[in-house]
């Protein structure tokens, strides 16, 4: 675990190089929202394979960093959609460098990433403790409030389950419900066609009967 959260600190820092070097030349987040992919932005890939080489030189798994990293990347402005309705009041553009990027970190785990591999409350945990460690006196607080406020409105329900596992799982069940009605309705079907069958067969029978 502590490999992992050290994992997450250097996400946080790498994230963080990107978005502060890009709002500072371009003071907008566009340039961030156009790469959809790590291997699209030559810079972010070198401040991530610096940032692991400085901080993290025995670290166990580095594909974790670049997993996270890249699926942020890959859902960003998804991602920071959602931090925007947690948080109504914060413009994103006015939350601290530190902050939202810790915001973008838990919102990944907590919702696209398969809950067995990192519940919940790990996923917001683990985000708070990075923001205590590297944010400012209150971010813990902020980033409790707003990723409490997400979860509860999105990642709780399992209706409103945002895993894209969870997602391939109810398209699953959901084709295996079809084919299972479909089954039944087959059945019933036969088993209304046996009954005029029965019934028809009456009839005629009757019929021979007054003949």
């Amino acid at each position: 675990m502590a490999n992992r959260h050290l994992s997450r600190s250097i996400v946080l820092q790498s994230l963080y190089e990107w978005d502060f070097n890009n709002f500072r030349s371009t003071k907008s987040m566009d340039g961030l929202y156009e790469v959809k992919n790590i291997e699209e932005s030559p810079k972010l890939k070198k401040i991530v394979s610096h940032n692991i080489d400085k901080f993290g030189p025995g670290i166990e798994d580095a594909s974790f960093v670049w997993g996270i990293i890249q699926g942020i990347v890959g859902r960003l402005k998804k991602i920071d959609t959602i931090l925007e309705k947690g948080a109504p009041e914060w413009p994103i553009e006015q939350i601290a460098f530190i902050d939202r990027n810790v915001l973008r970190i838990g919102i990944y785990e907590l919702l696209f990433v398969d809950r067995e591999e990192v519940p919940p409350k790990v996923a917001i945990n683990e985000s708070i403790e990075l923001a205590k460690t590297f944010g400012g006196e209150s971010s813990g607080k902020f980033i409790n409030g707003v990723l409490g406020t997400i979860y509860r409105e999105i990642g709780e329900p399992m209706k409103d389950d945002s895993t894209e596992k969870a997602q391939e799982r109810r398209e699953k069940e959901s084709v295996e419900k079809g084919e299972t009605n479909q089954t039944e309705n087959k059945s019933s079907d036969k088993k209304e066609e046996a009954k005029k069958e029965d019934k028809n067969g009456a009839t005629e029978e009757n019929k021979n009967i007054n003949i």
